[in-house]
């Protein structure tokens, strides 16, 4: 079983913001697999398969800080190992588009990791990073939407963002790392 929580804030206000990254390779993976999301554990959740398992994809709907609530109750209800669970969230230290696949650390400032990691009650859950660059104040550059150049680009970083996932869940995280991590 693989388990993917995409982090966003849920509302048509936030749809096409830097902060809802994570939702749209969310979104990217369901449309792939013919994944349909229904309401449960304060999150859209959508069940498909993987080459080896459930995939289990996640998009909480509690606003990003209390993200972890929503991912503790999913975690918790499929009696995930910790290991079996990668967190898609946009990141302000890295460029636009790079990705960054890790399976460890800190939330970075970054309000919706921390507060899985708190819920999780470890620091030892995968994540990938997807790089949003940083702007004159970390609020208004999450919520911000892309620039026009950005937005040409954007089909093509949730493409990759998307494979990393996938290949992760084949694969695992070595391999997912080597071969995402030397893109950006």
């Amino acid at each position: 079983m693989r388990i993917v929580v995409g982090l966003g804030n849920p509302g048509r206000e936030y749809a096409a913001t830097r902060h809802n990254l994570g939702f749209m390779v969310v979104d990217e993976l369901a449309r792939r697999r013919g994944v349909a999301f229904r309401k449960r554990f304060r999150a859209e959740i959508g069940e498909g398969r993987y080459r080896g398992g459930k995939l289990v994809l996640v998009k909480p709907q509690t606003y990003m800080n209390l993200s972890g609530h929503a991912a503790r109750e999913v975690v918790n209800w499929y009696h995930a190992p910790r290991e079996a669970v990668l967190i898609v969230l946009d990141d302000l230290d890295l460029p636009f588009g790079a990705l960054r696949l890790r399976g460890n650390g800190s939330h970075g400032g970054h309000n919706g990791l921390e507060s899985i990691l708190e819920q999780l009650g470890t620091r030892e859950v995968p994540r990938l990073r997807i790089g949003i660059g940083r702007g004159h104040t970390a609020t208004a550059q999450v919520l911000s939407r892309f620039s026009a150049d950005e937005e040409r680009s954007l089909p093509e970083v949730i493409t990759a963002a998307a494979d990393a996932v996938t290949r992760w869940a084949d694969d695992g995280l070595i391999a997912a790392m080597n071969e995402f991590n030397q893109r950006s």
